[in-house]
């Protein structure tokens, strides 16, 4: 049986939807030296039945506090599978965009921290002005604005709850970088250092 006495290392990417992960996790999978392999919200919801969808991709609001409590158990189960191949040996990168505002507080980010403690994971913050989000909406979904010219309201929601607490080992902004120079920060922060402790923080250094 293969022995793996080195756990992969684990890159997570945090963000609103459109703000740039899947095509910085698409880079880290094609470029990254090693097997990388994408556990991010995307594939668990593929994997959801329409039924309670969106899944583990509900937006902030607390429009289904009916789906919350299963929320909860598909993040959990999200985050042990990120462990689990992080144990064999596999580098796991994840594209996701935590938040906390359902319809009551969920705690959803500690808890997942709490799985992955003792594993190299490095948090990363995809940040992106709303005016491109909004744009990226528009070329990617067509839908934008609302009629009246504002921001629809969960796309606020999103940009306000995302990066609450805020605490990272890195941000990146995709108004300014494309995926791969993003990309290359991550890389050269897994090579140069400092350690992360991003997590370690969130979780009140226990």
């Amino acid at each position: 049986m293969l022995q793996v006495h080195t756990p992969g290392q684990i890159v997570i990417l945090n963000g609103t939807p459109r703000s740039g992960k899947s095509s910085i996790a698409a880079v880290i999978q094609n470029t990254f030296e090693g097997v990388w392999m994408n556990l991010g919200v995307d594939r668990f919801m593929q994997m959801t039945p329409e039924r309670y969808q969106p899944g583990i991709g509900l937006r902030p609001g607390g429009e289904r506090p009916d789906l919350e409590p299963l929320v909860m158990i598909m993040y959990q189960a999200m985050y042990e599978a990120i462990a689990l191949y992080s144990r064999l040996g596999l580098n796991v990168v994840v594209d996701v965009g935590h938040h906390d505002g359902y319809s009551v507080p969920r705690g959803i980010l500690p808890n997942c921290v709490r799985i992955l403690k003792g594993l190299p994971v490095l948090f990363v913050g995809v940040r992106c002005p709303i005016e491109i989000v909004m744009e990226r909406r528009l070329a990617t979904w067509h839908v934008g604005y609302t009629d009246d010219g504002s921001v629809p309201k969960p796309v606020s929601l999103w940009q306000q709850s995302v990066h609450v607490p805020g605490i990272y080992d890195l941000e990146v902004d995709t108004s300014l970088l494309n995926a791969e120079e993003c990309a290359d920060l991550i890389r050269k922060r897994l090579e140069e250092g400092p350690q992360p402790t991003a997590f370690q923080r969130i979780d009140g250094g226990n």
